[in-house]
């Protein structure tokens, strides 16, 4: 395979529409995704291969904080290594950026985000109660500290 990691541009929201309709119980709108576009304060990374997007992952930074909002891969194309590339690539523009730390939440009994997380040293610091909906679930917390 080969895939690129690339800045989302508006030409690539339908498809990422549609892997958050796949991906999510609650599926983030048109609007906002355009307003995670990168800028000053958001990273917004798509993988894709042939103009295919495969998967996507966002950042909110506020000062030296990272935030990440969602990660998504395709379901037809997981376990080959695309959550990996975003999330490294992510990393490496947290560094860049000189974030202290990136934070994020997933559901708590999400062991493949779980795992794919701590892989790249994100460890545990919280929990956030009935934090998501249909079904109501806990969100891990987790942070990887840079500094």
């Amino acid at each position: 395979m080969a895939i690129g990691i690339t800045d989302v541009q508006p030409h690539h929201l339908p498809q990422i529409e549609e892997l958050e309709k796949q991906c999510f119980s609650m599926p983030w709108t048109w609007e906002q995704l355009m307003s995670q576009l990168p800028d000053d304060g958001h990273e917004f990374l798509a993988a894709e291969e042939d103009g295919k997007v495969l998967g996507y992952v966002g950042m909110m930074t506020v000062l030296d904080e990272g935030y990440i909002s969602n990660v998504a891969v395709d379901p037809a194309v997981r376990r080959q290594g695309i959550g990996d590339l975003l999330i490294e690539e992510l990393l490496a523009r947290a560094e860049i950026r000189a974030l202290s730390f990136v934070t994020l939440e997933v559901r708590e009994h999400n062991e493949p985000a779980i795992e794919l997380y701590r892989k790249h040293g994100f460890v545990p610091v919280g929990l956030r109660k009935n934090y998501y909906t249909l079904p109501v679930e806990n969100a891990l917390l987790m942070t990887k500290f840079l500094k």
